[in-house]
């Protein structure tokens, strides 16, 4: 995207910007590949690698973000506005806007930026229209690939699915669960994460190269151009960008040369392979390119597969599925056979490892995406029918204190007044675990009870919701350094009747002061990348087109107490056996008025 100098509003993006014109000019600005930088620890990184080439400021990257996604928003209408039937208007129909995230962007604050970056641009604007995060790259990958080479898997066969784009690979461990009707289901084994790493990587580092060896030629007899712009074009050249994409296939050569742009062709340094104003490359030198991200690849490969043999020490991942466009490299085929392949996989739960290509791979998260929600739509499930979240998630709630529970020893302690009884202060409920499937086409329903004065309008409680990245064995029942808040979540009551409330110490006996009981539910829905909450009263939904009140707070990255970055130990654990007895431990705080 191009900025002119001194204005707000950007004068082309897209293709339209990718001309020589539109990038050096002296009253231009030049951005891109700021998409990976509304992650701020992304970001920072940059600012530190590179103070005088990057950002100034989140703000800066949130405002080239939003404008880019305006222009787009302005072309996708355009597009679709001209395929409307007369009768039919831009502002009126129904059109939901699907999103995919990296693995990589966190919950708070990258994703919620991104929502909210994308709703100012326009998309979601009309009452017919809605914006919403259907799956992270590596769950849609797995989508498209399972349903479009349904032949590839069976029931019960594991798929490690490795989408490998531009700046980021994400990983995902899926199980075939149903392939009734040709139509797979898939049930998502462990946390889905991913690691910079990507293609724009090498181009980065192809324009290094080209930059240390015109700096070279230049000490040896000066070249007459502005260096670090001709290194520049050089890696954005169709040149170059051909050979990366050729590197490994049938109809790679040994050699390419790459324009120098302005380079007289009588300029000739055949040390730095200058000849006729261009720049020559051997295969190893793009080797190198290449094995850096590789090696980088392979590491994360393995890293999953040590944590799956962990966790499933008797399951078999057939399949390693590989998208996206570094995945569609021949190259990065050929070096993750080589390395994973049947008869040399070191692995015990990947001996029999079959490398596959997904499907179209440059296209199969956008066709992934649109298949889970066809599949949603036309079966009422979705493809990936469980995920596991990669963190634990719970509400602050009073716990009704047992002298005979070692985990409540110590805990600072609070009597209630209304009935006389001691609970623990900040106390925790986890209703999601960290590692644990999560149906997510069934909500996690958390109960709450309140006491309401007849006559009070106050009709609006706050909710505290928290969040740990700690192993699901070592989470705390209480508040401690390892918990972070993460939202409140403001249940608004006040335009329910008194008459639906349930009345209290209303008889002529009673010693207590009258009150009304409110009993209310919040439905918790796990996104791919995001949390969205419901309201729910005496069976109705109080919350409609979007979540309700959620405050969230700046949450800072987990931190370890002790020096070898293990979680600390406790004694014992929060009540987390298993889900029917998470039911019935809620169920008796509910009816304790916890």
């Amino acid at each position: 995207m191009v900025y002119p100098r001194g204005s707000e509003t950007p004068s082309s993006w897209g293709f339209t910007s990718e001309t020589r014109t539109e990038q050096h000019g002296d009253d231009r600005i030049y951005c891109d590949w700021f998409k990976r930088l509304l992650d701020p620890n992304v970001l920072r990184q940059a600012q530190a690698k590179d103070p005088q080439n990057s950002p100034r400021s989140q703000a800066e990257v949130d405002k080239w973000f939003e404008d880019y996604m305006r222009l787009l928003y302005r072309h996708v209408e355009s597009k679709i506005v001209a395929e409307l039937p007369s009768s039919m208007t831009w502002n009126t129909t129904q059109i939901e806007f699907i999103f995919s995230v990296p693995t990589t962007w966190s919950t708070h604050p990258t994703v919620e930026r991104f929502k909210r970056l994308v709703q100012q641009a326009g998309w979601g604007t009309y009452p017919t229209h809605c914006v919403s995060i259907g799956l992270t790259e590596a769950e849609a990958a797995a989508v498209a690939t399972s349903i479009e080479a349904p032949g590839l898997f069976h029931e019960n066969d594991v798929m490690m699915v490795c989408d490998a784009g531009g700046g980021t690979t994400d990983l995902s461990v899926l199980m075939v669960t149903g392939t009734a009707d040709g139509a797979l289901s898939l049930q998502q084994m462990d946390e889905v994460f991913g690691r910079n790493i990507g293609s724009t990587a090498i181009d980065t580092d192809f324009e290094d190269l080209a930059l240390v060896r015109l700096n070279l030629a230049n000490q040896v007899s000066s070249l007459g151009i502005d260096i670090d712009s001709a290194a520049w074009e050089m890696m954005k050249s169709r040149e170059f960008q051909d050979a990366k994409c050729d590197y490994g296939s049938p109809d790679d050569t040994p050699v390419f040369s790459v324009p120098v742009p302005k380079l007289h062709p009588a300029c000739v340094n055949r040390q730095f392979g200058l000849v006729n104003g261009c720049m020559t490359f051997t295969r190893q030198d793009l080797q190198n390119l290449f094995d850096k991200q590789i090696q980088a690849l392979q590491n994360l490969v393995e890293e999953q597969l040590k944590r799956f043999e962990t966790k499933f020490p008797l399951s078999q991942i057939s399949h390693l599925v590989l998208s996206g466009g570094l995945g569609n490299s021949p190259y990065v085929q050929t070096q993750l056979k080589v390395k994973f392949g049947i008869g040399v996989n070191r692995f015990a739960c990947a001996s029999n490892l079959r490398i596959q290509i997904a499907p179209e791979p440059q296209l199969v998260v956008c066709r992934g995406l649109v298949l889970d929600r066809k599949a949603k739509l036309e079966r009422g499930r979705a493809v990936l029918g469980w995920r596991c979240c990669r963190a634990s998630y719970g509400t602050i709630a009073k716990i009704k204190y047992d002298k005979k529970n070692p985990d409540h020893f110590g805990k600072p302690q609070t009597q209630d007044p209304k009935d006389g009884k001691w609970y623990i202060n900040d106390g925790i409920v986890w209703f999601i675990k960290k590692g644990e499937p999560v149906n997510v086409d069934v909500p996690e329903i958390r109960r709450f009870r309140r006491k309401i004065t007849p006559g009070d309008p106050r009709r609006a409680f706050t909710d505290s919701v928290v969040t740990s990245e700690l192993d699901k064995d070592y989470l705390p029942i209480h508040m401690t350094a390892d918990v972070r808040k993460l939202c409140n979540v403001t249940s608004d009551l006040s335009g329910v009747e008194d008459t639906k409330f349930k009345k209290k110490n209303r008889h002529w006996w009673s010693f207590r002061t009258p009150y009304l009981r409110a009993d209310y539910q919040i439905k918790v829905l796990i996104g791919p990348a995001d949390i969205t909450f419901q309201l729910w009263f005496d069976g109705q939904q109080l919350s409609r087109d979007n979540p309700i009140t959620v405050d969230w707070q700046p949450s800072a990255p987990p931190t370890f107490t002790n020096l070898s970055g293990e979680p600390p130990a406790y004694f014992g654990h929060a009540y987390h056996a298993n889900h029917a007895n998470f039911n019935n431990y809620m169920h008796q705080a509910w009816q304790n008025g916890v």
